[in-house]
């Protein structure tokens, strides 16, 4: 699956977090285990 721009990654050893800025294809990698989807952050409240 390829990585698309602005989306974020977790390694669920180290807990180092990568936010993708260049969509490509391949995996992200850390700890030698594939870094795990984050869920989108809710945005901020404007009231």
């Amino acid at each position: 699956m390829p990585n698309q721009l602005g989306k974020r990654f977790k390694c669920e050893v180290c807990g180092t977090e990568v936010l993708c800025v260049k969509a490509g294809e391949g995996s992200v990698v850390c700890c030698d285990k594939e870094m795990v989807l984050q869920k989108p952050r809710p945005l901020p409240s404007s009231d």
